[in-house]
């Protein structure tokens, strides 16, 4: 169980349940958003993710910014987004633990690696390669997309958010998790 208790639509107050109107228009509501809805403020700044998403999405492919969130959350070590991500790559056909990755989107994980592990260590390297690649405006949008991923990350395991139950068959078990370490 979670750290704190999903939002229940039929018992939430009436500011709740419009919001949790007004996200369900666009959004599955998944445990991560029953339990932001808490907050309608919270909930609108998480779900900024995937209005980067959709921005990312032109230039980096939706593969590309899945494996960038896996990245993220994998060095994180949150489990329901790990998951969440874990499962989008296994059904689009790849092994999550054994991605072939070219030079361009080998760049574009380990910047998420590396955004996620400590941001202040992006190394000059890397970060001349990426710019070689991408506008300013790309950069600044990889970035900030992966900064809300680590937002989403903190927010999940800080609460404890449980697995959704689409995630059954996706999970690593802490015995995979150790022997990927």
């Amino acid at each position: 169980m979670g750290r704190i208790p999903q939002v229940e639509y039929d018992t939430a107050p009436e500011e709740i349940r419009a919001a949790w109107d007004e996200v369900a228009k666009h959004h599955s509501i998944s445990n991560m958003k029953a339990a932001a809805l808490h907050s309608p403020a919270a909930t609108h700044a998480i779900l900024e993710w995937y209005a980067l998403f959709d921005a990312v999405k032109p230039y980096l492919g939706e593969r590309l910014a899945i494996v960038y969130c896996h990245a993220i959350s994998r060095e994180n070590a949150c489990k329901l987004c790990w998951t969440f991500m874990r499962k989008d790559i296994i059904n689009g056909g790849e092994d999550p633990e054994a991605l072939h990755l070219d030079e361009r989107e080998a760049d574009v994980a380990e910047l998420g690696r590396q955004l996620a592990a400590d941001p202040n260590r992006i190394g000059d390297e890397l970060f001349g390669r990426l710019r070689r690649r991408f506008t300013d405006r790309q950069l600044v949008e990889i970035v900030t997309f992966g900064a809300l991923m680590v937002v989403n990350n903190i927010f999940n395991s800080a609460l404890q958010v449980e697995l959704d139950g689409e995630l059954d068959g996706y999970e690593l078990s802490p015995e995979q998790v150790a022997a990927l370490s």
